[in-house]
């Protein structure tokens, strides 16, 4: 995970180094060589997946400068405020670990579960959860049109998933979860992360960075801390952000770090748009012209 960058270019491997130094032990170690089990730990995973997307940042912004605007979903919203400055990375690192050990705590405190929603509206989905009595049952994530994950105790997603296909949903599939991620089960995580970052420093952004709760511009940092603590328990707009970002005049969305989940999601966020994937060195190539 991110070795090849690593090894290839000098300012992805400062990024690696200084993310061992702040976090006191090797996680670039445990992304290269694994195992793989530890890796997948929350703990672990999530400032993985920042440092991936913080180097690529690094090397693409000497190539390409800095972007007009910058998103992430979830967790991806404080690799997206690291490009923009409103934290530091070393923060940033200290943060998301701590973030992804908490919502693993109210997992355990609060059972929960989560399941994607094939082929209904947004309005729908909404509706349907909102029917439910049986236990909490909210949206989630709104990925895409036609695309809407739900959240909350076993009883009521099993019900909202009921709910859902008598409504006409392709697909109601419940997920391999830790928790009830972006649901009110995960409070115990936002009163955490609220007491955590109060006492971190935020700048105002240096350039927009579009909000998974509310899918506007972020332009302070104040505005940039409260939000990241409504979002452990807030439905990511990701649809609404794309939208946002496609209205302000973006027509070229790259995706930093591990993977290409965001890409294939801007087939139906933005249509006719450029997409692509950017974690490794040849990847960088492409853009680097």
């Amino acid at each position: 995970m991110g070795r090849e960058l690593a090894q290839a270019l000098p300012e992805a491997r400062r990024v690696f180094e200084e993310a061992d130094e702040a976090l006191g032990t090797s996680l670039s170690r445990l992304m290269w060589e694994g195992p793989e089990d530890e890796l997948t730990l929350t703990r672990n995973a999530q400032p993985a997946i920042l440092v991936h997307s913080v180097a690529a940042h690094a090397v693409l912004r000497d190539r390409l400068g800095e972007p007009a605007h910058a998103a992430g979903h979830s967790l991806g919203e404080f690799s997206a405020h690291v490009a923009a400055g409103t934290l530091s990375f070393a923060d940033a690192l200290r943060t998301v670990r701590l973030r992804g050990e908490l919502m693993f705590e109210a997992g355990v405190r609060r059972p929960g579960t989560m399941a994607a929603v094939l082929g209904l509206s947004d309005d729908l989905v909404r509706s349907a959860c909102a029917s439910v009595t049986e236990g909490i049952c909210v949206p989630a994530n709104f990925n895409s049109e036609g695309q809407v994950v739900i959240s909350g105790d076993r009883a009521g997603v099993q019900a909202g998933m009921a709910r859902l296909r008598e409504a006409g949903a392709k697909r109601a599939m419940e997920l391999n979860v830790s928790g009830a991620f972006h649901s009110p089960l995960m409070e115990p995580a936002q009163d955490g992360l609220a007491a955590h970052l109060a006492g971190i420093r935020f700048a105002d952004p240096v350039f927009p960075v579009v909000s998974n709760v509310t899918a506007a511009p972020v332009r302070s940092g104040a505005e940039a801390r409260a939000l990241l603590v409504r979002q452990v328990v807030a439905p990511v707009l990701w649809s609404a952000s794309v939208a946002a970002m496609v209205a302000a005049g973006a027509d070229r969305f790259l995706e930093l770090g591990p993977g290409g989940v965001l890409c294939g999601l801007n087939k139906r966020n933005a249509k006719g748009a450029v997409c692509a994937s950017v974690g490794s060195p040849a990847e960088v190539e492409k853009w680097s012209a």
